[in-house]
């Protein structure tokens, strides 16, 4: 296997390696402390769920050729067919697991809408109620973490972190990614 050096990092990256065991890797070694993996376990799920929802609640146009299809079209449509390439171009095992967490998402956001509907909490609230406390203990997680004060929040790690649990599960059941 071949290796190059960065004189930045002193550090030896293998070359054959993967962009998403590269971003895997980089996110195991900023999440060491086992308290923080344990909230991010928790957290990451409940915080992409609120985030969906949350995305769903926006009002999109009525569109006239849609056609019968007006109402199945929302802007979280957009955020699955993005999630989905983006997941693919990493691992298309991946992409094809995030797909069905997302319409498991997608299901448990329209059971939240009929229960709206019904006379129950309004779905957008449900989802900020959720959104709110996740993001409070995975900042609190996050500060237990060395690398925290370096590295703070970013993109990169918000779109690594749900494939990265995925991955660790797929990892459990013995499926390569």
């Amino acid at each position: 296997m071949a290796a190059k050096t960065n004189n930045k990092q002193k550090a030896t990256v293998n070359i054959d390696e993967r962009p998403v065991d590269r971003y895997f890797r980089e996110y195991e070694e900023a999440h060491q402390d086992d308290v923080n993996r344990i909230i991010h376990y928790i957290c990451i799920p409940t915080l992409a769920f609120s985030l969906f929802g949350l995305i769903w609640a926006v009002p999109f146009p009525h569109l006239g050729f849609l056609g019968i299809y007006n109402g199945y079209f929302n802007w979280a449509s957009f955020v699955i067919a993005i999630a989905i390439y983006f997941y693919l171009k990493l691992s298309p095992i991946i992409s094809y697991f995030i797909l069905f967490v997302l319409l498991g998402f997608s299901y448990g956001i329209m059971e939240l809408v009929a229960w709206q509907q019904t006379g129950g909490p309004a779905m957008w609230l449900l989802c900020v109620s959720m959104l709110i406390p996740s993001v409070s203990a995975l900042l609190i997680g996050n500060s237990r973490e060395p690398e925290f004060a370096k590295n703070k929040l970013n993109i990169k790690s918000l779109t690594i972190a749900p494939a990265y649990l995925l991955n660790q599960l797929l990892n459990k059941l013995r499926i390569k990614n």
